[in-house]
């Protein structure tokens, strides 16, 4: 018996094809995507490359599937930008901390070299006025590597204890060439590397420590007293006055030989000063008329009182050349210890019928300074900018100390080498200077009070470098850094981000 077809038969086989389509079609898009997707890339982590197959679309989703950590100094850099695609190279270089000294002031420095002549060539790169950089051994030890090699293309130079060689294989750490001349480190001895007309030189510094003791002077103070049995303007050294000592005892820090610094450990008085004390007459009294003296109704001694009192009190009258040069004595007495004869406002304030010798008034003098007065009361040298009011050198004399406050060339100098090492050099130099001159003029505490942004790259806000360091508002170079990977992350390149402020005056 023949199947009979009913309409319901044929809207079933017909939701069959439907679906078998739609899934044949589904299956066939995912097998596309899959294809697409499927990408191979080239990883180079620290100069180690591998071939990984991955379905990732972005740099930053591939080195979360293979596990590799990324931190805030270390530089990843891709073949093209944007979306990942096959045959892409990513290269990532993990950075570490080195120490360098910008014109003798040690900054904490961040780099990818893997060499220290290579680091001092970061800051050739891009020629920056006349900075002298040297590289820090002390903290170039004991990282990836166990220490960086010092010249991996040529010689070094050595200079040590007043002596100088050549050590043929510059693709050697710094112990290893040192160990091979012969020259034995102290616990303080310093080690830097640097160049000079393509020169590398790795030098040595002999540190050493002595404690000297010297004996200074003591000035003595200087007492003045008004003694009534002495006659207007007579003056009598009671006591002369004698200086003291004491004996100071340094640690002095010596370098190659030359003295460096001192440190007071101790001071001892050896003799106490005698104070020098002056005896002078009362003022002379001032000649009021009769007319005066009879509306006063005062009788004469009491009139003679009120009229040294009166004398007294007011040492600038014309007429008694005593009270005058009396006020120049008490207040300052001359170093030959002989200031003209007067008595102090505290001896003659208030006038007493008794003779009795006033409480005396002590009047130091001044000492003498044994150091240079400082004539730089803000940074108008440094940076030639009047608002800074602090130190644009180091604050802390420490390396360890990320604290910096740079002068518009020490963090033009810094951010060279930083740039450099990103590969921005030449025109994208140049954009970089452009830019941040616009926006602070290379001033590491410059703020905008309507909009909020701070420091040398305008961060909006400020606080976003603390993701750099905690003392983003004081260290320049915490906000270079910032500033650069801001650029690198946002616009790829120092000339996309100017192009982009020249656009839009913001960036």
């Amino acid at each position: 018996m023949a199947r009979r077809w009913t309409p319901q038969h044929t809207v079933m086989l017909r939701r069959i094809r439907v679906a078998c389509c739609s899934i044949a079609v589904i299956l066939a898009s995912v097998g596309t995507f899959a294809v697409g997707a499927r990408k191979t890339v080239a990883l180079s982590i620290n100069g180690q490359t591998s071939t990984v197959t991955t379905y990732a679309s972005t740099v930053q989703r591939l080195l979360q599937e293979q596990h590799v950590t990324v931190k805030s100094h270390d530089i990843v850099e891709s073949t093209v930008k944007g979306e990942l695609k096959d045959h892409d190279v990513v290269t990532v270089h993990s950075a570490y901390e080195t120490t360098i000294n910008i014109d003798g002031t040690e900054v904490p420095f961040w780099t990818v070299a893997t060499s220290m002549d290579q680091l001092l060539g970061f800051f050739e790169a891009n020629e920056v006025a006349a900075s002298k950089v040297t590289v820090d051994i002390k903290n170039v030890y004991n990282q990836l590597t166990g220490g960086l090699v010092i010249n991996e293309n040529g010689p070094v130079t050595v200079i040590a204890d007043g002596k100088t060689s050549i050590a043929p294989s510059g693709k050697l750490t710094a112990a290893s060439i040192l160990d091979s001349k012969g020259i034995t480190l102290g616990k303080e001895d310093r080690v830097s590397v640097e160049r000079d007309n393509g020169t590398t030189i790795l030098r040595v510094q002999r540190v050493k420590h002595e404690t000297e003791t010297r004996t200074e002077n003591i000035p003595f103070d200087t007492q003045t007293i008004v003694d009534t049995s002495l006659q207007p303007g007579q003056t009598v050294i009671q006591r002369a006055g004698q200086n003291g000592s004491k004996t100071d005892t340094y640690n002095v820090t010596y370098v190659d030989g030359v003295k460096e610094s001192e440190t007071l450990i101790s001071s001892q008085t050896t003799a106490i000063p005698v104070t020098q004390i002056i005896a002078v007459g009362p003022a002379q009294p001032a000649q009021d008329d009769a007319d005066a003296n009879t509306d006063s109704g005062a009788d004469s001694s009491e009139s003679a009182g009120g009229s040294s009192d009166s004398g007294s009190g007011s040492p600038s009258s014309g007429s008694d050349k005593g009270s005058s040069s009396s006020g120049s004595a008490s207040s300052s007495p001359s170093a030959s210890a002989k200031p003209s004869p007067s008595p102090s406002k505290t001896a003659t304030s208030s006038p007493s019928p008794s003779k009795s010798t006033p409480a005396p008034t002590t009047t130091p003098a001044p000492k003498p300074s044994t150091s240079k007065p400082s004539t730089n009361t803000g940074n108008t040298s440094n940076s030639g900018n009047s608002g800074n009011t602090s130190n644009s050198n180091n604050s802390s004399s420490s390396a360890g100390a990320r604290l910096w406050h740079p002068t518009v060339q020490q963090a033009q100098t810094y951010a060279a080498g930083a740039a450099a090492q990103r590969g921005w050099t030449g025109n994208e130099w140049n954009c970089l200077v452009n830019l941040w001159i616009k926006e602070s003029g290379w001033r590491w505490w410059a703020g905008n009070p309507k909009s909020g942004a701070y420091g040398i790259p305008q961060s909006l806000p400020g606080s976003k470098m603390a993701r750099f360091g905690a003392n983003w508002k004081d260290d320049g170079a915490v906000q270079i850094d910032w500033g650069l990977y801001y650029i690198a992350t946002t616009y790829g390149s120092p000339s996309v981000a100017w192009k982009h402020w020249q656009d839009h005056n913001w960036y």
